[in-house]
């Protein structure tokens, strides 16, 4: 009786629904935001939808996302991104458990820390292809180029080098790879060309700064803006 049980939850899909941790919710969206599962599975999320630890998101070209988690940290995500939440735990009586970790393998965008960040800083972590960012109760945003960054243009005319692109706007972030570690405070800019290469500091005449529409960075009841006027709107500064 319970494998039958069983394999009839399974069919109807609440041993997957009960199984799933919900992390962050859809707060804005421009354009096609699509989460895939470890399963093989996807769908299209929309404004309210709900992420699961796990889900890989994807945006398509021109899209826009903000999510915020359940401790009120919040990312935004530009398009051509994939950013990946693979853990996430917080209980407003329990600190010494909490944890976020998320993994941003292509694209960028921006994250300002919640409650986790503010009070058990080193439980966050953003991984990408070149470095791991560690927070000190931060606004900051992260680019990372991989021969896809020829719509952004650098104050001389050309495109921003491959690798993680790094401006903090407040706090301070900490670049590590396994060539070294450095700290990047308010106002400074990063670069980390690959795994192995030492992140340096970059004038701000050279940094690249990653930038949100006004329509998905401000708290508008919704969040929802057309797609026509994201594509004018500035999506990274070259500095």
């Amino acid at each position: 009786m319970k494998n039958l049980i069983f394999s009839f939850l399974l069919l109807t899909g609440f041993v997957g629904q009960a199984a799933a941790q919900v992390v962050a919710t859809v707060t804005h969206l421009s354009g096609i935001l699509t989460a895939r599962y470890p399963d093989g599975s996807s769908k299209l999320l929309s404004v309210k939808s709900d992420i699961d630890r796990g889900a890989l998101l994807v945006t398509e070209k021109n899209a826009f996302a903000r999510l915020k988690f359940n401790d009120a940290s919040e990312i935004v995500l530009r398009p051509g991104s994939e950013l990946r939440v693979d853990e996430f735990h917080y209980e407003e009586n329990a600190p010494a458990a909490d944890s976020l970790a998320v993994s941003m393998l292509k694209g960028g965008m921006r994250a300002v820390s919640g409650l986790i960040g503010k009070r058990n800083k080193d439980a966050v972590k953003y991984t990408t292809p070149t470095a791991t960012i560690g927070i000190r109760g931060t606004h900051f945003g992260a680019l990372f180029c991989n021969g896809d960054c020829s719509d952004i243009p650098t104050v001389e005319g050309t495109v921003p080098p491959d690798g993680l692109h790094v401006d903090v706007a407040q706090g301070a972030i900490q670049l590590t790879n396994g060539a070294a570690s450095i700290p990047v405070n308010t106002g400074q800019f990063g670069f980390v060309a690959g795994s192995m290469s030492l992140p340096v500091l970059v004038s701000p005449e050279r940094g690249v700064q990653v930038t949100m529409p006004a329509s998905i960075s401000q708290n508008k009841e919704g969040g929802v803006g057309g797609m026509a006027q994201k594509a004018n709107e500035t999506q990274c500064v070259a500095r």
